[in-house]
């Protein structure tokens, strides 16, 4: 009896369902994006991005890379991956507006062990569609299968994306000052950091369904109203409150000799926290964890304050939460949280 012949396919990776995946990436993206002058990078071995189009004095380019975390298998578990993609855009955006960047082009890299082309589509979905709220384009990836590696329910997503910015317009921690203000705009929840912690508690899967909303709830994108208050000269610094809180991340955005002081009784604490920090965690643990409600900090002369909030909607309306002064300690925090 003749031995069935060895094949890619039977070794657990289907090329065909990987080339079909690439042609709804292609198509998705062509629709999306039509003003984009860069339509044939999905399916070719790189990407270019015309610069020409980008009228800006001594551009400089501003990258990042980043991924989703466990937020991963709380998408699985419930059986939801239509706001990932979204996190994921975020994930790198709201870094490179930090540096006053704007966003330009976003690639992703999706690894998995068993292809699912619903499943991929639907984070593709997700990823466009942060990218549409960015005022980027999606202009390539990579989709791995890899058995084995992962097991057919698991995968991992990353993304990359690369902005610009004049060097007059850089945002750095040199421009801050003292007596500068700290202003907070609120997250739209737990954004994706924090949910090996998350899933800790969540150990009950019908506790799992019933924050269902709250726990892939997407990343909030900042990247239209920090690119026109940094257009307008109106902040001095700022913040993306991504993994270890208030308590890393305001530190990494003011200079040595300054001290951030944050009144932690001013932070309008969401709901999803308070429940978490029921859950018998510190509050230093739930600040070098989780935003806490807070998603993005701004540093700016206090004079600027007013006009900063006519560029927010009320949901994510920036409020006071401390101010900079001299001092050699990077962050001091102030009377205590109100859970």
């Amino acid at each position: 009896m003749k031995k069935t012949k060895n094949s890619y396919k039977k070794s657990g990776v289907n090329i065909e369902t990987a080339y079909k995946l690439t042609r709804y990436i292609k198509n998705i993206s062509q629709r999306a994006f039509k003003k984009n002058s860069n339509k044939n990078n999905i399916g070719s071995f790189a990407s270019t991005f015309d610069l020409s189009s980008q009228k800006i004095k001594d551009p400089l380019i501003v990258s990042s890379t980043d991924g989703v975390g466990t937020k991963i298998e709380v998408a699985n578990q419930l059986k939801k991956f239509d706001t990932i993609g979204i996190d994921l855009v975020a994930m790198c955006v709201n870094d490179l507006i930090v540096q006053g960047a704007k966003p330009l082009f976003f690639l992703d890299y999706i690894a998995t062990g068993k292809l699912k082309l619903n499943q991929m589509k639907t984070i593709i979905k997700g990823i466009v569609k942060g990218c549409k709220i960015s005022g980027c384009a999606l202009v390539g990836g990579e989709t791995a299968e890899m058995p084995g590696t992962y097991g057919n329910n698991k995968f991992d997503l990353a993304g990359f994306s690369v902005g610009i910015v004049s060097k007059k317009k850089l945002l750095t921690k040199n421009k801050v000052k003292n007596n500068d203000v700290i202003l907070a705009i609120p997250s739209s929840g737990l954004h994706s950091n924090g949910f090996s912690l998350v899933r800790r508690v969540l150990k009950n899967s019908i506790i799992y369904n019933f924050l269902r909303k709250e726990l892939l709830l997407p990343t909030k994108i900042y990247v239209k109203e920090i690119i026109k208050l940094n257009k307008n000269n109106l902040i001095h610094s700022s913040a993306n409150i991504t993994g270890g809180g208030l308590t890393e991340n305001i530190p990494r955005s003011i200079p040595d000799g300054f001290t951030a002081n944050i009144d932690l009784s001013k932070i309008k604490v969401l709901k999803i926290f308070k429940w978490l920090k029921s859950k018998n965690i510190s509050d230093t643990e739930m600040l070098r964890t989780f935003n806490c409600g807070v998603g993005f900090c701004l540093i700016t002369d206090k004079k600027k304050a007013k006009k900063i909030k006519r560029f927010f909607t009320k949901k994510f309306m920036p409020y006071p939460i401390g101010f900079i002064n001299k001092s050699s300690k990077k962050i001091n925090f102030i009377n205590k949280i109100k859970w």
